[in-house]
């Protein structure tokens, strides 16, 4: 592996903490009480506003061209399927968070709305917890290199 690309890997990493970080504070505001209204509703669109952030920041960082899956297809052409998998997550969890911030921002009129607010961002995490474990496998077969769980 060259040293830009080394760089560029090192890149991918600290975008991968920033947005594990984004992560434990989506999960931190929907742990508060529903119970607290507007503090909770906005501490939970805050959250999902940085989460959108980080996660439109890592599917531009890796999806660019000559980029992180580019790369992969280029030196390991046998794992273009999981690539493609990891694509395909990519444009669902960008359209979930989406409809996340979008639903909050119509409203939630009833605390069943609240509810299943609170359910459909909690099934988002367990999505980029599991897209990212599936990340790490892909580069670690890929390049033998461990992106870590934190950075």
């Amino acid at each position: 592996m060259d040293e830009a690309y080394a760089a560029y890997l090192k890149q991918v990493q600290a975008q991968r903490a920033e947005l594990g970080e984004s992560m434990v504070a989506l999960q931190g505001a929907l742990d508060h009480p529903a119970g607290l209204g507007s503090t909770w509703r906005g501490r939970v669109r805050a959250a999902l506003t940085e989460l959108a952030h980080d996660l439109r920041d890592h599917v531009e960082l890796t999806e660019s061209s000559g980029g992180f899956y580019d790369d992969i297809r280029t030196k390991a052409p046998r794992l273009n399927h999981q690539v493609e998998s990891q694509l395909v997550e990519h444009a669902e969890l960008l359209a979930e968070v989406e409809r996340l911030l979008d639903e909050r921002d119509e409203g939630m009129p009833d605390p069943d709305a609240v509810a299943a607010h609170r359910e459909a961002a909690t099934r988002l995490l367990g999505q980029l917890v599991r897209h990212r474990q599936r990340g790490s496998d892909l580069t670690f077969e890929a390049y033998a290199v461990d992106l870590g769980g934190s950075g």
